[in-house]
C-alpha cells in the first residue's frame, strides 16, 4: 500500500457547485415520479385485467424505485452541502426530498457525516449494519451468534428497507413522544409526593429516541415532526387517490426496495475483502477514503440513478464535490486510485461475507 497524501490529488477545480444544473437534476427526478404515479392512476382506473394490470405494473415498480434512490442520492447530496452554491438551497431542497421518502434529511444528514469523519475506523464507526468485533462475536452465545449471522444476511436487506424508510421516522418520533410524556409524568408525580426523590431521576433527555440519527436535539426534533406531518398528510391524500390498500402496498414496495438497494451500495462500498479497517490509533482519514471506500464499475445508466456514488474514494476525499464532477474528479485522479477497489455487480454477494471486524489483525473477514 503506497503512501498517498490529501495534497497529492486535483480537488479544487471540481468543487465548483452550478444552481442550474442543480435545478435541472431535481426537475429531471421530480417530474418523471410525477409522471409515473399519473401513469400508475390511469392503469388501475382502467377496465384492464388484474393479470395485464399487474404485468404493467412491474416496470412501473422497477422506474419508481430507481427514481426514489435517485431522490435519495440527491437528498445525500443536499446534506453535503454540496448540490446548490448556497447552504439554504441545500437544506431547502433537502428538506423536500426526503418528504419523497418520508425520511427527515437534517437528522440523516448529521448521522452520515459521522460516517465520513470516521470511515475505515472501525473501532469507532461500525458501518451500516453495526459489525461486531472478533472479540465480541465470541463472547456472545451460539444462539445470538446465529441470530448475529441470520441479521445481517443478505435477505435481510428487504425487510431491513422497509423499516429504514417505511418504520423508523414514525417509530422514532412515536417512541420520542411516549418517552416524553412519561418522563414528564414520573416527575411531576415525584415533585408532588417528595421534592427530594425527584432530585435522584436526573432525565438526560426527554427527546433523544434509542436511534443515534433521530431526535437528538430540538432542531432534529422540530424537522422530525414537521416531516412526519407532512408525510403523513401526503399519505392520506394519496390513499384517497388510489385507495388505501393499493398505495400504501404499491408505495411500500417501492420504498422497501429502493432502501434495499441503497443500504447494498453502502454496504458493498465498506465491506469488503481488504478493506481499510483500523483501529483509533493506527487510523488516516485519507487511507480511510481511498482503501477504505470501494469504487462500482457499474452501468452508466444505474450510476445516474445513484447519482455516481460509485465514484466513492473522491467523494470521501472530498465530499464537497457535487455528484455531477464526481466522475471528472475521480478521472482525473485515476493514476492515484489503482490500489482503491473497485468492484463490479457480480461482486456484490461476496461482500456480505465481511460481517466481523478482527479488531487484533484490523481486516474485515467472514465469519468461519
Amino acid at each position: 500500500m503506497v503512501k498517498v497524501n490529501r495534497s497529492d490529488f486535483l480537488i479544487k477545480p471540481f468543487l465548483i457547485r452550478n444552481n442550474l444544473r442543480a435545478f435541472y437534476q431535481i426537475i429531471s427526478t421530480i417530474i418523471p415520479i410525477i409522471s409515473i404515479w399519473l401513469i400508475v392512476y390511469q392503469i388501475i382506473n382502467n377496465p384492464f385485467s388484474l393479470l395485464i394490470k399487474g404485468f404493467l405494473m412491474l416496470p412501473i415498480i422497477f422506474l419508481l424505485t430507481l427514481f426514489s434512490s435517485r431522490t435519495f442520492s440527491l437528498m445525500h447530496d443536499c446534506g453535503h452541502n454540496s448540490l446548490f452554491t448556497k447552504r439554504k438551497l441545500n437544506r431547502f431542497f433537502g428538506f423536500l426530498l426526503g418528504l419523497v421518502n418520508g425520511i427527515p434529511q437534517k437528522s440523516w444528514s448529521i448521522d452520515h457525516a459521522f460516517h465520513h469523519r470516521n470511515n475505515g475506523n472501525w473501532e469507532i464507526y461500525k458501518g451500516p449494519i453495526d459489525v461486531l468485533s472478533l472479540k465480541d462475536y465470541n463472547s456472545l452465545s451460539k444462539r445470538e451468534q446465529n441470530f448475529y449471522k441470520v441479521s445481517r444476511n443478505w435477505m435481510m436487506l428487504f425487510p431491513g428497507g422497509f423499516f429504514y424508510l417505511v418504520l423508523k421516522p414514525r417509530l422514532g418520533l412515536i417512541i420520542i413522544i411516549f418517552n416524553f410524556t412519561k418522563d414528564i409524568l414520573v416527575e411531576t408525580f415525584i415533585k408532588i409526593k417528595n421534592r427530594e426523590i425527584s432530585k435522584l431521576l436526573a432525565i438526560n433527555s426527554r427527546i433523544k429516541p434509542p436511534f443515534s440519527d433521530y431526535g437528538n436535539n430540538f432542531s432534529e426534533l422540530s424537522e422530525l415532526i414537521i416531516n412526519n406531518i407532512l408525510v403523513i398528510i401526503g399519505w392520506f391524500f394519496m390513499c384517497k387517490w388510489f385507495g388505501l390498500v393499493f398505495f400504501l402496498s404499491f408505495y411500500s414496495v417501492v420504498l422497501t426496495l429502493s432502501a434495499a438497494i441503497l443500504i447494498c451500495v453502502f454496504f458493498v462500498q465498506h465491506n469488503y475483502e481488504n478493506a481499510y479497517a483500523k483501529n483509533t490509533k493506527n487510523w488516516n482519514i485519507v487511507d480511510g477514503a481511498i482503501f477504505g471506500s470501494s469504487n462500482l464499475d457499474i452501468p452508466n445508466w444505474l450510476n445516474w440513478f445513484l447519482a455516481d456514488i460509485s465514484f466513492h474514494s473522491i467523494h470521501h476525499l472530498s465530499e464537497r464535490i457535487p455528484n455531477y464532477n464526481l466522475r471528472a474528479c475521480h478521472e482525473a485522479n485515476n493514476h492515484l486510485l489503482h490500489q482503491s477497489k473497485f468492484l463490479k455487480l457480480s461482486d456484490f454477494p461476496n461482500c456480505f461475507k465481511y460481517i466481523i471486524w478482527d479488531d487484533q489483525h484490523e481486516k474485515l473477514i467472514p465469519i468461519k
